[in-house]
């Protein structure tokens, strides 16, 4: 399997680091990132002293790489995290990080005790008795005592912080990512001949000026004609243009595109906000706002009229969206239009 995702290379490790250090501190729970191989791409955070004499030990640690590795399968295949028991029955959980429906790491938290024990959970490898075992066992007893403790009800709810957390996090660091990589070909488009672009700004007030500054040229040169057709980049996308320009006056919802589109919600999202430079929340409303300037340049229907023309809930929220995107309200903006021409 080859991800299309390397997490070192989109994430800030350093600061991923300091992020995971205190979600440790805050959980009572040791945790490590690893990439879709299981290979670490984090330091361990918090590592309980029981488990890190464990996992030196060659015999034990064949059995700590066998729990990590099978509860990271169960969690890929349930797309949700998987709390299980190791091999000495301690309480770890897999994380998955799923970005476009594919697998590209997990956070691996646990080596706590469960408070309630009577609550089944899986021990998902088991060692065979060996008297070497006990031995060492029983050397790090005092180690073992040690570990914290927590409910099953305080471990589901830390799960589920993690699980949206960290895939927040992860999918938010990939549209950066992506946004930069399309000022990039922006820029190569525009000046084929200029040497390639080094560095850029990567902070989030330029991105989000960067956002900005594509969707509106992307809106004004291929949807500022009400009556044009837009051609997507990706032909994947097509229908659900079709369907939002002849249905004007309907709210396009997303998991509705994404099935006339036959693909993922996750996956349509992702490939939208790439071929508009937009999240399909802002550049659909966007869109609408485009139009309705039209009409006011173009028509003397009224602003409730136009408000319900595109589908607004009332003129009232269409007032306030145009305002947002155009910093004054639709029937300023008709007499600043008409004052010029």
């Amino acid at each position: 399997m080859n991800a299309r995702y390397d997490l070192k290379q989109i994430m800030d490790i350093d600061k991923w680091h300091k992020l995971q250090d205190s979600m440790s501190l805050v959980t009572k729970m040791a945790i490590i990132t690893v990439d879709y191989k299981g290979i670490p791409v984090s330091k361990h955070s918090e590592c309980q002293a029981f488990c890190r004499e464990v996992r030196k030990d060659p015999a034990l640690s064949s059995y700590c790489q066998k729990c990590d590795a099978r509860g990271g399968l169960e969690a890929v295949r349930s797309n949700k995290p998987y709390i299980y028991q190791c091999h000495f029955q301690i309480l770890d959980i897999a994380i998955p990080i799923v970005v476009d429906d594919q697998y590209i790491g997990a956070v691996m938290a646990g080596q706590v005790k469960l408070s309630d024990p009577e609550v089944p959970i899986e021990q998902i490898v088991t060692r065979p008795p060996n008297a070497e075992t006990d031995k060492k066992f029983n050397a790090l007893r005092e180690q073992y005592r040690s570990l914290p403790v927590l409910s099953y009800e305080e471990v589901e709810k830390i799960a589920d912080m993690l699980f949206h957390l960290c895939n927040y996090i992860v999918e938010e660091a990939i549209r950066k990512s992506d946004m930069l990589q399309m000022y990039r070909d922006s820029l190569s488009r525009e000046n084929p001949t200029a040497a390639p672009v080094q560095a850029i700004d990567s902070s989030y007030e330029h991105i989000q000026a960067l956002q900005s500054e594509l969707s509106n040229t992307l809106i004004e040169k291929k949807l500022k004609k009400s009556s044009g057709v837009y051609q997507a980049g990706n032909s994947i996308l097509q229908p659900a243009f079709d369907y939002i320009y002849r249905h004007k006056h309907e709210n396009a919802d997303l998991k509705e595109m994404a099935a006339l589109c036959h693909v993922s919600p996750s996956y349509f999202s992702r490939i939208f906000t790439r071929e508009t430079g937009e999240n399909f929340s802002v550049f659909v409303p966007h869109l609408k706002i485009g139009w309705a300037k039209e009409l006011l340049e173009t028509t003397e229907l009224s602003v409730n009229q136009i408000s319900d023309e595109l589908g607004f809930a009332d003129a009232g929220y269409f007032i306030k969206t145009f305002k947002k995107f155009e910093s004054l309200t639709p029937a300023a903006y008709r007499k600043i239009y008409r004052d010029k021409a």
